[in-house]
C-alpha cells in the first residue's frame, strides 16, 4: 500500500520535472502543443477501443469462445487512452506502448499467464447434459405470492 503512495507522490512531480526539462530544450509552445495533441490521441484511443472491443467480445461469443484475448487488448487500449490523456511525457510514454501493437501482444501474452483458461463451450456442453440426465420433463417452477399496490 505505501509502495502506491509513493508512486502517486512522487509520479506528479516527476512528470513536472521532465516537462520542464524538455520544455527548455524544445520550446514552452512546443510543449503545449504535445500535450493538446496527446490529450486529442487518448480521448480518440478510448472512444475507439470501447466500440471495437464490443464488436470484437461480440463476435468472440457468437463463435463461442471466451473473448480475453480481446477484453485484453480493449483493456490496454482504454489504459494507454487514460495515459495519453494524462499531461506529461512519462505518462505518454508508457500510453504509447500499452497502444502499440507489438508492446500490446506481449503485455496480453503477460497477462494471460495468471489468468486461468476456461472454455464456454465446454461449459455449455456440461450444463446441457447435466439437464437431459434424469430432469428431462421437469418443469423448473418457483411458486410465491405477489400483491400488486397502485397509485390511487
Amino acid at each position: 500500500m505505501q509502495v502506491f503512495l509513493w508512486f502517486f507522490l512522487l509520479l506528479p512531480l516527476l512528470e513536472l520535472y521532465v516537462l520542464i526539462k524538455v520544455g527548455s530544450e524544445i520550446g514552452a509552445l512546443s510543449v503545449v502543443l504535445w500535450i493538446v495533441f496527446s490529450a486529442i490521441a487518448g480521448v480518440l484511443c478510448i472512444r475507439v477501443a470501447g466500440v471495437a472491443t464490443a464488436l470484437a467480445v461480440r463476435e468472440r461469443m457468437a463463435r463461442g469462445e471466451v473473448p480475453d484475448d480481446a477484453m485484453l487488448t480493449g483493456l490496454l487500449w482504454v489504459i494507454g487512452g487514460v495515459l495519453l490523456f494524462i499531461p506529461g511525457f512519462l505518462s505518454d510514454a508508457a500510453g504509447l506502448i500499452c497502444i502499440l501493437p507489438a508492446t500490446r501482444y506481449w503485455l496480453v501474452r503477460r497477462m494471460r499467464r495468471g489468468m486461468p483458461q476456461a472454455d464456454i463451450r465446454a461449459e455449455y456442453s456440461h450444463t446441457r447434459s447435466q439437464e437431459s440426465h434424469g430432469r428431462r420433463g421437469e418443469a423448473h417452477i418457483i411458486e410465491g405470492e405477489f400483491e400488486r399496490k397502485d397509485d390511487e
